[in-house]
């Protein structure tokens, strides 16, 4: 959304899936007239799965590309309007781009559909859709997650695109961002006549459309992460905690835009701090923090050390004659109690963590469920989930 505004792009449409409303209540409280952000003639739309008319509206999204043709009708609708270009992004990534740059690309080229890259070197290469491309930078081939001599077989000379020589011999692939922009007219084509029963553009519309369209590849040689895995989500946030990050959300020029809550300052007792990030409105007691991230309103008391965690805060506060009388029930309270260690861990909003709990994983399990604790693990990092109780004493 930042990106879209920091580029002059303010017709947009949020196509989401099921359990959205957090997500629908964000957009609408931080995307709108009254923040300081003026969209002008422009307009923030969300589609939502299942609100389709027919046998189509009674579906979740099967990927990227039926989404939008389940709303087929309102691109149909632009295109009458004389909207000639399409921009599809994806919401799990992070980076800062201007969109307009991308789009003056596919415009010189006289492209039908344009694809976003990044470079890539051998140790990710595997892990992401790569293409090759033609002289003029237009892609010829598209291979998933390639491995061996399938991998080494997708090598290009990342120079046509603008990298140096010594850069294109240490990224000597071309990996798809999965954000393209399109002609409306051949998007529109593509996904009602040409390929009608595919459902994603990154791995089905878009390989096979190169054989009879002019499909080009764009170079974005900047910092991009995407964070659709816990893992990836959880690394690329702690990352932003590090002395001279490789992401900065703090450009004056391009800022990010996010919901305002007018909450006070956080207050801060006596706690050692380092590498931290610290949201507005929490109580940090006699507490330790390392490569940390803690959330809206939380709460942290005496003796608490968070570790490489991250932690998403509260929703609400409790008040104090509140908080004094669960603790006298014996109940747990909204944040983190006395003389907890947690490390390695996600803790989503609301979550109630008692005194004298640990949480690190010192086994090393990679993968767990504990529902009725409200707790799993993936890729050996800790979940705690929202609205989840653990009690005072427990071992994860």
């Amino acid at each position: 959304m930042s990106n879209c505004i920091n580029s002059g792009i303010k017709k947009i449409f949020i196509l989401t899936q099921f359990n959205s409303f957090s997500l629908n209540r964000h957009l609408a409280r931080t995307y709108n007239f009254g923040n300081g952000v003026s969209f002008g003639d422009g307009f923030v739309e969300v589609l939502a799965a299942t609100q389709t008319p027919g046998e189509a509206g009674k579906k979740w999204f099967q990927g990227t590309a039926d989404a939008v043709r389940q709303f087929i009708w309102m691109f149909e609708d632009a295109k009458n309007k004389n909207v000639e270009h399409v921009l599809i992004l994806s919401g799990d990534h992070l980076y800062r781009m201007n969109y307009m740059e991308f789009v003056q690309k596919h415009n010189d080229t006289n492209a039908d559909i344009t694809v976003s890259c990044v470079p890539m070197d051998d140790s990710r290469a595997s892990d992401y859709g790569l293409m090759k491309i033609d002289s003029t930078g237009r892609i010829i081939q598209f291979a998933e997650k390639p491995k061996g001599t399938d991998l080494k077989a997708m090598q290009v000379d990342t120079t046509l695109l603008g990298l140096s020589k010594q850069e294109a011999m240490q990224f000597p692939y071309i990996a798809s961002m999965g954000v393209y922009v399109f002609r409306t007219d051949v998007m529109l084509k593509l996904l009602r006549c040409s390929y009608p029963s595919c459902n994603d553009f990154g791995s089905e519309i878009i390989p096979s459309a190169v054989k009879e369209h002019n499909v080009q590849a764009y170079l974005f040689n900047d910092y991009w992460e995407d964070i659709g895995t816990i893992k990836s989500l959880f690394d690329a946030n702690l990352a932003l905690t590090e002395q001279s990050p490789k992401f900065e959300f703090y450009d004056p020029k391009t800022p990010f835009f996010t919901s305002p809550r007018f909450l006070p300052p956080t207050k801060v007792d006596k706690c050692r701090i380092v590498d931290a990030i610290i949201s507005h409105g929490c109580f940090l007691r006699e507490c330790s923090l390392q490569h940390s991230i803690v959330g809206v309103r939380s709460r942290l008391e005496s003796g608490v050390e968070l570790i490489d965690t991250m932690m998403m805060g509260a929703d609400y506060y409790q008040t104090e004659p509140e908080i004094a009388s669960l603790l006298a029930e014996g109940k747990v309270p909204i944040g983190v109690g006395q003389n907890t260690k947690i490390r390695n861990c996600i803790i989503d909003k609301n979550a109630k963590i008692g005194k004298d709990v640990i949480i690190t994983n010192a086994d090393g399990v990679q993968e767990a469920d504990r529902p009725g604790e409200g707790v799993y693990i993936r890729s050996g990092i800790v979940a705690v989930l929202k609205n989840a109780t653990i009690k005072d004493g427990t071992i994860i």
